[in-house]
């Protein structure tokens, strides 16, 4: 049983790691899928929704600080990128050392 329980922490650690990694290069990503770019929100784009949406509710601006205007930051520094390559290096870096650990074998 000591063995079981041994590779299943190892599991564990492994999907934890993975799992949140994962998040990381998910938040990075959505406000490009989402349609914030750096050449400002996309036409037609959920953003724009948003956008709309946020100017109807504050009498035709948008909150500095609210959702829009942060994601419409994080979107135009174009750091997004960035923290999705660095965080899928960290996913591919954790799951390789997990297989090295595990010895997984197909």
């Amino acid at each position: 049983w000591g063995f079981c329980t041994l590779l299943l922490k190892q599991q564990m650690w492994g999907a934890i790691i993975a799992g949140g990694l994962g998040a990381v290069a998910a938040i990075a990503i959505a406000p490009a899928a989402l349609g914030f770019g750096a050449a400002g929100i996309a036409a037609g784009s959920i953003g724009a929704g948003m956008m709309s949406a946020a100017a109807v509710a504050n009498g035709g601006g948008i909150a500095a600080g609210g959702t829009v205007a942060v994601l419409q930051a994080v979107g135009a520094s174009g750091i997004a990128p960035t923290i999705a390559a660095v965080a899928g290096a960290g996913a591919a870096i954790a799951g390789g050392y997990e297989v090295t650990q595990t010895g997984y074998r197909r």
